[in-house]
């Protein structure tokens, strides 16, 4: 490493968001960049530990240190190739990915100041663009042909993995366009769709084949194809099936999210179909990160007030866990959405919907509490009986999806990612997708 013990003299620097007052009015990414001197500065304090535990927490198998000591020594070019030898998208998972490599990074467990792990990737793969070191290269054909159903991060890293092994790969996707929960889940303000689309345009340089719009059977899959590869993901929504689930402005979250995300794009809806919380009292059920992308959202098209509500009680704040590091911590997680404006309750259970006129006007909580296990085991809800009203009258449900059903498949059939795992990180389905290529490839070369 070009410096040791940096990590003594220098703190972590983030980036930080824009201004809250500036970011609300639009959705452009709320995130900044630090300088190119900064940014070195920020992966010198990488320690080059003996048991990179950075590496042990990432699903990509991402080597942190490697590339960090390119960045500090100035060789961005080195850093991206290191980079991108085991993440296919970094550009995607230096924007989103909730870093558990940086929750593993040993100056967490002694200073609380880990590694800026994902800001530096970012800066990396930004550099690779800006400065043409990611070119399109069309691999030697071996006169095979795949098919990979699903175009979001698993499938994209299926096809971007195959087609560099030589394959004929054709991407089919029922959406307009590729990226699956990159580009209809996850709002402009966290990643802008311009650097999907601006990947997208290396791939099919590279000659994978694009096949948008096309809702595939998956018992029933196209001809021609020597394998197959669904990465479909867990689709199917998690509802909450109580008294008043009829009235009109209950939706699931995915509905607003993806709509403001075509809206974006230029696509116009029917007044009767737009979900629009402006002038609205929303209300947020479910404490993850899709509740948290449903409350910037609400923000930016005007809400006159957001409450987000979870079952779990209130993780403890600040870096002391109870998780032994250097596992994921259990701790409060603020989001730049949260610090938009936002009523944030925790312990609650929603009994009914409320509702006039055939349109929700709010909802019926009660407070929980949680029963730790004699055993260890999970722990056990039991209501209070305490009870009140949450009015609202735009209810967005933010709880996660219901792990599909996969059926048995023929021999050259494999599958990855949230379809086979259930709802998980990004940087999960990618690795589950790198370990399918692998079995593809041994398939078909058999």
């Amino acid at each position: 490493m070009g410096d040791p013990k940096a990590f003594l003299k220098i703190h972590r620097q983030e980036a930080g968001y824009r201004p809250v007052h500036e970011r609300i009015t639009d959705f452009g990414e709320v995130e900044q960049t630090l300088n190119t001197n900064d940014r070195r500065l920020q992966a010198s304090r990488c320690m080059d530990c003996g048991i990179p535990f950075c590496h042990w927490a990432c699903p990509v198998s991402n080597k942190q240190p490697e590339w960090q000591d390119a960045l500090y020594r100035g060789n961005w070019k080195e850093a991206y190739e290191i980079l991108s030898s085991t993440c296919d998208f970094p550009e995607f998972t230096g924007r989103i990915c909730p870093a558990p490599c940086e929750k593993s990074c040993v100056l967490k467990l002694s200073s609380d100041e880990p590694v800026t792990i994902r800001e530096n990737e970012a800066a990396i793969v930004e550099a690779a663009f800006r400065e043409g070191y990611i070119k399109a290269v069309t691999p030697k054909r071996n006169g095979k042909k795949v098919a990979v159903i699903g175009a979001g991060p698993a499938g994209l890293t299926a096809a971007n993995r195959l087609n560099k092994k030589g394959y004929l790969v054709t991407l089919f996707d029922k959406a307009e366009a590729p990226g699956g929960l990159l580009r209809f889940g996850i709002p402009n303000f966290k990643l802008n769709k311009n650097i999907i689309d601006r990947r997208m345009a290396f791939l099919k340089a590279e000659g994978i084949q694009f096949e948008m719009g096309v809702e595939v059977n998956l018992q029933n899959l196209p001809a021609g194809f020597d394998a197959y590869c669904i990465c479909v993901g867990a689709e199917t929504p998690r509802d909450l099936s109580v008294p008043g689930r009829e009235f009109k402005g209950i939706h699931f979250a995915m509905e607003i999210l993806s709509q403001q995300n075509r809206i974006l794009e230029g696509q116009t809806f029917p007044k009767d179909k737009l979900i629009n919380a402006k002038g609205k009292k929303v209300l947020v059920i479910g404490g993850g990160d899709t509740g948290s992308d449903c409350i910037g959202t609400s923000i930016r098209q005007g809400a006159l007030s957001v409450t987000q509500i979870e079952i779990l009680p209130q993780p403890p704040a600040g870096h002391n866990s109870a998780t032994p590091w250097p596992q994921w911590p259990n701790v409060l997680k603020t989001s730049s959405s949260h610090e938009e404006g936002c009523l944030r309750r925790w312990s609650l259970t929603s009994n009914q919907f409320l509702g006039k006129n055939g349109k929700v006007t709010g909802v019926e909580v009660e407070e929980v509490e949680w029963i730790p296990s004699e055993n260890g085991g999970r722990s056990t809800m039991k209501a209070t009986g305490k009870k009140e009203i949450i009015e609202a009258d735009l209810v967005l449900l933010a709880m996660g999806f219901l792990k599909p059903e996969v059926p048995q498949y023929a021999q050259n059939v494999f599958a990855a990612g949230d379809y086979i795992s259930g709802p998980s990180l990004v940087v999960r389905a990618m690795s589950a997708a790198k370990e399918m290529v692998h079995k593809v490839d041994q398939y078909l070369s058999k």
